[in-house]
């Protein structure tokens, strides 16, 4: 018994490797699976809004904001595929562009101050990408955490 126990430990570093592989195989798997799921809802929605405009002959501007809106979801997982990072200001646009359609679809509907807190939402949102870009020029990551595809600005002093 006691032989056995100690093969066990001796073996365990490389029995958790291993696991440790898999593990990271498997959501490798449901996370490219999530975007593909993600993609092809999107595509689909996208081709369905479409017939939608050629069948009733008609494009508004909601129309558009809505096929700009999947445009960037396909985009953003196109990004995420690229990089392996989500960044943060593509949903904060997804999310601008989503209330004003709201407020393109609804504008006769809604009262003054349903439209006065959707365009603040609108603003705080697009504050929140500038700060969020400002920082990131302001504040850049240390060496070795960044995307490959990240340059740092130049702060040379002449």
């Amino acid at each position: 018994m006691v032989i056995a126990c100690s093969h066990f430990r001796a073996n365990l570093p490389v029995m958790a490797g291993k696991t440790h592989k898999a593990s990271r195989h498997l959501l490798k798997l449901i996370e490219y699976g999530g975007l593909a799921i993600i993609t092809i809802a999107t595509l689909i929605a996208g081709a369905q809004e479409i017939f939608r405009m050629v069948d009733e002959r008609l494009v508004t501007l909601a129309d558009l904001l809505m096929l700009f809106i999947y445009l960037e979801v396909v985009a953003m997982v196109a990004v995420y595929l690229d990089s392996g990072k989500l960044p943060v200001r593509m949903p904060l646009y997804i999310a601008i562009v989503a209330l004003a359609r709201y407020l393109a679809l609804d504008i006769k509907n809604i009262d003054s101050w349903e439209v006065i807190a959707v365009a603040t939402a609108i603003l705080i949102l697009a504050t929140s990408a500038l700060l969020i870009r400002y920082g990131k020029h302001r504040y850049p990551f240390p060496a070795g955490d960044h995307d490959q595809n990240w340059e740092a600005p130049d702060h040379k002093q002449e």
